[in-house]
Parts: C-alpha cells; sequence; structure tokens
C-alpha cells in the first residue's frame, strides 16, 4: 500500500468519501482527488497539513507508511460495515487516548466525607496510586463520601486538590474541623464574626458556620 492508497482508505473510513472529507478538511474536492492521484509528495505542504489535521495524523506519519500491520488492519475495516468500522475506530481511539494519556503517582487520602458528621477525625490513611488526567497543579487525590457536593462532586467520587493552607471566597477546599472530621465545602469567610462559612453545592444542606479556629485548609480541590 502506498501513501496515497492509505489516505484514500483513512478518508473513507473516517468520512465515507473523498467529498465528505474535503467539505470537512477545507479543501477543494478536486485538490483532494488531485494529491491522492497524482502523489502526496507533489502537492503544497500547506494542502498536506490541511489533510493531515483533518484525519488526526502527523504529516510524517505518511512518510512511514509500508506493508505493515497497520495496512492490514486498514484492509479488513474497508471490508466491515459501517457499524463494525465505528466500533473497530472507537477502540483504537480509546487504546491511543490510554496511552497518551500522562500516568501520575499521586497519595490517595483515605476520605473526605461530604457530611463531616459521618467521619470522626483521626489517624489519616494514606495509599499511593497511579491516575491519569490529573489536573494541573494537583499533588493528591482523595476519594469524596457523601452526596453534599452533588451535582458537580458524587459520592464515591476521587477528586484532585493542591495541599495549602489558604484559599480564596468561593473556592472548594478540603478542610479538617476540630473534632468533627474531614470535609469538602466551598469556603467563605465572615471576618466579621471570625467564623468560616463551609457551604454545601447540594441545595438540601444548609450552610455551617465554624469559628476560624476550629478549622484547617488542608488544600484547595482542582477540578
Amino acid at each position: 500500500m502506498n501513501k496515497e492508497e492509505y489516505l484514500k482508505d483513512l478518508i473513507e473510513i473516517k468520512y465515507g468519501n473523498v467529498k465528505s472529507f474535503s467539505e470537512h478538511a477545507g479543501l477543494k474536492y478536486t485538490t483532494v482527488r488531485s494529491i491522492l492521484e497524482r502523489g502526496v509528495l507533489n502537492a503544497k505542504v500547506e494542502n498536506v497539513i490541511k489533510i493531515c489535521d483533518a484525519l488526526g495524523i502527523k504529516p510524517e506519519d505518511i512518510l512511514k507508511v509500508e506493508d505493515s500491520i497497520i495496512n492490514d488492519t486498514n484492509k479488513k475495516m474497508i471490508q466491515l460495515n459501517p457499524d463494525r468500522q465505528q466500533n473497530v475506530y472507537n477502540y483504537a481511539d480509546n487504546q491511543l487516548k490510554e496511552q497518551n494519556s500522562k500516568v501520575v503517582n499521586l497519595p490517595l487520602v483515605g476520605k473526605s466525607a461530604a457530611n463531616p458528621a459521618e467521619l470522626t477525625y483521626g489517624d489519616v490513611e494514606i495509599e499511593h496510586d497511579d491516575f491519569t488526567d490529573v489536573p494541573h497543579g494537583a499533588d493528591t487525590a482523595i476519594r469524596i463520601q457523601g452526596d453534599s457536593m452533588e451535582p458537580l462532586i458524587h459520592d464515591g467520587q476521587i477528586i484532585f486538590y493542591h495541599q495549602q493552607e489558604e484559599v480564596e471566597n468561593g473556592e472548594i477546599a478540603i478542610v479538617e474541623i476540630d473534632g468533627d472530621g474531614v470535609t469538602c465545602k466551598q469556603i467563605y469567610y465572615d471576618y466579621t464574626s471570625d467564623e468560616v462559612i463551609l457551604r454545601s453545592i447540594n441545595k438540601k444542606y444548609e450552610p455551617r458556620h465554624v469559628k476560624d479556629d476550629q478549622v484547617r485548609i488542608i488544600g484547595k480541590v482542582i477540578l
């Protein structure tokens, strides 16, 4: 299989035909047909880049085309009906995303109760685990217990935070309440009464007012 056949196969797999692909890529139909017939190496660089962008490949991928498992797969793909082609494409796409996802090893802290009364404060249990799609700046993971932060954060969900001792008004934080556990809440400050207001996202829970000397910010939640 040559470079032009490789591109034509990809176009048919992803777009069905050259005309539909041309419209998506922002190129004239005759331009794409000419490239496929006369050769990629004879085409304008900017047109090749547009074709590659629309197909989700890099220009250098075309130069590496040779008989291989990729070409065998393409030949088989063309013989499948559209539904089965989509299944194969979805699987390959998921595999690529997993491959390209950066794996980060972070400490996973026991649990944070969305309702702090559900969790008695004690020694924090910490283990390490591998995570993908970790938000930039996060350095710790924690599993949420309870529904007070729904629909933004769900019961049992693992979220990430950056360890720090201060957060701004309205930011979501992991906090320790003296004698009443660790919780995840939206933080507001009432400077006139020296209180910290712990607010839930779930409207069925009332805001909780706690003296500022009874609250310790553990970290800022990063979503």
